[in-house]
């Protein structure tokens, strides 16, 4: 094993004891995606995977309301 080792990301949202995630947030959604619009990957934030999908439903809502982009030129 190696002498340095990382600590395991926590959740944000468990951390804040978020149940709900409003997808009209779009500050912290945009914290979420990358800047082509993807959604990153849980490993990348930490986000446990209820969280993740309950993110990447809000995510997706907010693309059909047009508070997110869904590609960025």
């Amino acid at each position: 094993m190696s002498e340095i080792q990382q600590e395991k990301k926590q959740c944000h949202f468990c951390q804040n004891k978020m149940d709900k995630i409003d997808f009209k947030d779009a500050y912290l959604i945009r914290r979420f995606m990358n800047s082509q619009g993807k959604i990153y990957p849980p490993k990348r934030h930490g986000t446990c995977a209820k969280h993740q999908r309950i993110l990447a439903n809000a995510i997706k809502k907010a693309r059909v309301m047009a508070l997110v982009p869904f590609v960025a030129r």
